[in-house]
């Protein structure tokens, strides 16, 4: 039995101009559950958007405080960062990640949406011809709508069938024709939560310095791969990460998740010594500027962007990076809860005929973490979307992600102890009135 009427439905659709509810966005579905919660009065079970589901970091609030305190609102903060968090960023990547790069080449931004929207620009303007984004999808939709604001091409594909060896002939498929300019992915993956190997990105690292392609790597869900035990400062074993077999990269890392510091919108790219040093005249000629990819992007690009971050929030960033490579606190083990929350959804949906559709990387089955995917029969994404609306479970399609399968991502972070019994009563009710 339905909780929500289609005609309750439809009404919403109508009244937020809704052109496709099937092909919404995570913005639209978000609009839809609210308006239904509002006009019945039932909540919903919340699995659209990704937005932090754990308690603001403490450490971070205090020094941001202690900051405001001190006075730093009254001047502009430095497009490339305070020092104390350069600092703390470059520490914190070698404590991590065990690379070294230079403070100079970590740069705060306005959140890895804006540090990506930055690094597009830059990448497509470097060398003439090389004008597209390539993405290795399924991977996070604002990024591509970034691309159409900006009026850059991309290229795409779905690595489901594409994984381990198999990536290198897909890759070069789109590398040879000479006019990318950037590989993106995230890693954790948004929506998938399939993490990319050691041997895939060696293979990305590779071809990217074989075709003279700049890497964005996106790595939002930092550390939160549960199955290995990452997270000791200073200790192996340590992330995978494309930095390790090219020198053309730029790493992106966010507050928003391992920190639940979404709402300051703060974040950092970090930029390989080798490419943020090297000159391009295409660069020089556009902004009439060194020409230097580092100080082209900071000077040229972020500041015209957001003229640079708030500076109270690079000292409460720089702060949570300190006492984490410190040891003084533990992020995995904090996001850990996560990984509890996917485990207990995915037995309810597989326990009542759903099933997970990226469910492997290339040697194991796929961890339990901020996302996961799931189908039901033979329903398209869009279809599986609007049925379980009806049953007040919200989610967004994988076709707006740039996936091939027939599914939904579902985010754990809004799940809280009691509604695990609620939805568990809806997701029976959804499978009774589908199992025929």
């Amino acid at each position: 039995m339905k909780i929500f009427s289609e005609e309750l439905v439809a009404k919403a659709v109508k009244e937020l101009n809704i052109a496709d509810l099937s092909g919404a966005t995570i913005g639209e579905i978000l609009l839809v559950a609210q308006y239904l919660e509002k006009e019945t009065g039932i909540p919903f079970i919340r699995m659209d958007q990704g937005s932090p589901g754990l308690p603001v970091n403490h450490y971070g609030v205090e020094a941001e405080k202690a900051a405001l305190d001190r006075g730093v609102g009254s001047q502009y903060p430095p497009a490339a960062g305070i020092p104390e968090f350069k600092y703390e960023a470059a520490r914190f990547v070698k404590a991590f990640l065990n690379l070294d790069v230079p403070e100079k080449s970590c740069i705060p931004t306005v959140g890895s949406v804006c540090g990506s929207f930055a690094s597009f620009i830059a990448a497509t303007q470097c060398k003439p011809g090389k004008n597209k984004i390539l993405f290795i999808d399924p991977g996070f939709p604002i990024q591509k709508v970034q691309l159409k604001v900006l009026g850059i091409e991309w290229e795409e594909f779905d690595i489901f069938n594409y994984r381990g060896q198999a990536l290198r002939e897909k890759l070069e498929e789109y590398l040879k024709k000479g006019n990318i300019a950037a590989i993106t992915y995230s890693n954790p993956n948004n929506p998938a939560w399939i993490c990319l190997e050691e041997s895939e990105l060696a293979i990305i690292g590779e071809l990217a310095t074989k075709y003279d392609a700049i890497v964005i790597e996106d790595l939002a869900y930092f550390c939160m791969d549960f199955r290995t035990p990452f997270g000791k400062p200073f200790e192996p074993p340590y992330p995978p990460t494309v930095a390790r077999y090219t020198n053309n990269y730029i790493l992106m890392l966010s507050s928003s998740k391992i920190f639940s510091y979404a709402g300051q919108r703060i974040a950092m790219i970090c930029v390989g010594e080798e490419l943020f040093n090297r000159h391009f005249p295409a660069l020089e000629q556009r902004y009439n500027d060194s020409g230097i990819f580092g100080q082209s992007l900071v000077a040229s690009i972020l500041y015209m962007i957001t003229s640079g971050c708030t500076a109270s929030t690079q000292y409460a960033y720089a702060q949570m990076l300190k006492l984490s490579s410190d040891g003084a606190i533990d992020f995995v083990e904090d996001t850990r809860e996560y990984a509890r929350r996917a485990e207990k959804m995915k037995r309810i949906f597989t326990e009542n005929g759903f099933h997970i559709v990226y469910d492997r990387d290339v040697t194991q089955e796929v961890g339990d973490g901020f996302f996961f995917t799931i189908g039901y029969g033979n329903m398209s994404g869009g279809e599986l979307l609007v049925e379980l609306l009806y049953y007040g479970i919200s989610s967004i399609s994988l076709s707006t992600t740039g996936s091939e399968k027939s599914g939904i991502r579902a985010c754990t972070s809004r799940m809280r102890d009691d509604l695990y019994d609620i939805m568990e009563e809806r997701v029976k009710m959804f499978h009774a009135d589908h199992s025929c």
